[in-house]
């Protein structure tokens, strides 16, 4: 591909958050006082479309039955919707739903993340996209963060990546796909930690918090 691609970003929020208890695309992020951008009275979900914009031509949230709590954050950040009619059926459903977005608005593309983690870098985000343009003219489908041996989010996807994704059966999971077409698949080792951080309980949470706090001391 001689063009740079034209890329969705793509957050996955349509998740219950029964362990923590409470919406995790609420969540405050980052902590008051950290130097971490953006300022202080963002959330981790304002704070991942922030991240996004930059990168993609459009930021999409794939939201569940969270729809009427979210969709203020969404639309005040210039970020659009697409709503899972089933979360239930799991996280793969939610990336399926996204990715049928992603190709109904006609890009190569898309840099999908979570909701329930901290951003990655601008640094990163653009070392990923840098090594994406490059892996799709190497005839690569997609380019994967690697920190301390682990797989992390955002994951860059080209057409052929969401095709897969979208035959798969809604039973199966992203790590089954990614197994599958591991051939296809650039993994990039960067200095970020952020890319494999999730959060699920309210202790995971205050343990991250408390990880950065204890970094500006």
């Amino acid at each position: 591909m001689s063009r740079a691609p034209s890329l969705s970003g793509l957050i996955l929020a349509a998740g219950e958050s029964t362990r923590m208890g409470t919406d995790k695309a609420l969540l405050a992020w980052p902590p008051a006082g950290s130097a971490i951008p953006p300022p202080p009275g963002q959330t981790f979900l304002s704070a991942g479309i922030r991240a996004l914009s930059p990168f993609t031509d459009v930021v999409t949230v794939v939201v569940g039955k969270n729809e009427v709590n979210l969709s203020s954050v969404i639309y005040a950040r210039g970020a659009g919707l697409v709503r899972n009619p089933a979360p239930e059926l799991g996280q793969f459903s939610s990336l399926q739903t996204g990715l049928r977005d992603v190709l109904n608005r006609g890009r190569d593309g898309a840099m999908i993340t979570l909701v329930d983690r901290p951003p990655a870098s601008a640094a990163t985000l653009q070392t990923l996209l840098t090594a994406f343009e490059s892996a799709l003219s190497a005839g690569k489908w997609a380019v994967v963060p690697e920190y301390g041996g682990k797989h992390g989010h955002p994951v860059l996807v080209g057409r052929e990546m969401i095709e897969a994704f979208l035959r798969a059966p809604a039973t199966s999971t992203a790590r089954d796909i990614e197994h599958q077409n591991q051939d296809h698949i650039q993994y990039i080792p960067v200095d970020d930690r952020f890319v494999v951080s999730n959060v699920d309980t309210p202790q995971e949470y205050t343990a991250l918090l408390s990880q950065v706090s204890s970094q500006l001391k």
